[in-house]
């Protein structure tokens, strides 16, 4: 194991806003040390440490208890498990970002499965990386849309088992109850990839009224679009009519 988890990163946010404390795993040392010193010139970042292994990225992070970890490693392999059973251990509220390669799509789905709030290419651009970071500590959900309906249905298929962990680091509100029986039909609806147009003709009303049952859902289980609710219902298994 390499030193550098634990190395004197500690970089003295300038800013009086909210500071995002972040870990970089990953055992390319080029490209950690590389993000890790691109995130640091970030004014609401602050790079609390960096890993070049999946047991050092654990000790920071029970150590530390970071906001956001960007972890380099497949989401199916034993490193990544690791790391997310740290998190459980450590009880934070340590929201991961999986840094993919061109891997199957398949390991996407695990990804979400095991707890992941995002999944951004290492080729994406600086932009849409450091928005995702943000939006992910916000308590969004950051998904390439090139991939979003391939994840969803490979989730319904596979079922909700074991996705507890994911669906406690999406932040949505244990409040499925609270919907109305119609309310329940949009959201079955939307997890099996239904758009507002088709489930208007399904259900016999205006594509307008699915819209406003989508704005009530929403609201009640404090979800932000329709991959966080998808994904709310197939951790819920909710997505079965």
């Amino acid at each position: 194991m390499a030193v550098s988890d634990l190395t004197a990163r500690e970089h003295t946010p300038n800013s009086s806003q909210q500071t995002i404390r972040l870990i970089v795993a990953d055992d390319s040392g080029v490209y950690r040390d590389g993000l890790a010193n691109l995130l640091s010139m970030q004014r609401d970042f602050h790079v609390v440490g960096t890993a070049d292994t999946p047991t050092s990225a654990a000790e920071i992070i029970r150590e530390s208890k970071p906001d956001i970890v960007l972890l380099g490693w497949a989401a199916s392999s034993q490193g990544s498990q690791r790391v997310f059973g740290a998190i459980q251990d450590s009880k934070s509220l340590t929201r991961v970002i999986m840094l993919s390669d061109d891997q199957a799509k398949e390991d996407f789905v695990e990804a979400v499965r095991q707890g992941c709030c995002g999944i951004v290419p290492k080729r994406t651009s600086t932009e849409l990386l450091l928005k995702s970071i943000r939006k992910v500590h916000a308590g969004e959900f950051w998904l390439d849309r090139v991939t979003t309906a391939d994840v969803i249905r490979k989730l319904a298929k596979k079922g909700s088992n074991g996705s507890n962990a994911a669906s406690s680091r999406l932040g949505v509100r244990e409040q499925s109850g609270a919907l109305s029986q119609r309310e329940r039909e949009i959201v079955i609806l939307v997890a099996q990839g239904f758009k507002n147009k088709e489930m208007a003709e399904r259900m016999f009303i205006s594509e307008q009224t699915v819209k406003n049952h989508l704005h009530n859902i929403f609201d009640k289980l404090g979800v932000s679009d329709r991959l966080e609710l998808a994904l709310y219902a197939i951790h819920h298994n909710l997505h079965e009519g």
